[in-house]
């Protein structure tokens, strides 16, 4: 079974991340990425960025469903300051 782990050392190895956090149940996942890598991209093509990484274990149907939350270290913090109050 797949584990959040190996999803986070696929990412790792492509990707330069800040966070990156993933939960799971073996063929569905939630990711959290963090990455200087998405600063100037869409939405869109930063989770094709990501796709693209991953696309070995979608074909393979190792990996069934990932949704992801992308964010650049600014949009992250941006998100925590206004957590914090």
């Amino acid at each position: 079974m797949l584990t959040p782990a190996q999803i986070e050392a696929w990412i790792r190895a492509e990707l330069e991340v800040l966070v990156l956090e993933v939960q799971g149940d073996g063929r569905h996942f939630e990711a959290l990425i963090v990455s200087p890598e998405f600063r100037g991209l869409s939405r869109v093509a930063r989770q094709q960025r990501v796709h693209a990484i991953l696309m070995p274990h979608f074909a393979d149907d190792r990996l069934h469903a990932l949704s992801m939350k992308c964010l650049t270290p600014e949009e992250a913090a941006s998100q925590d300051q206004r957590r914090r109050g």
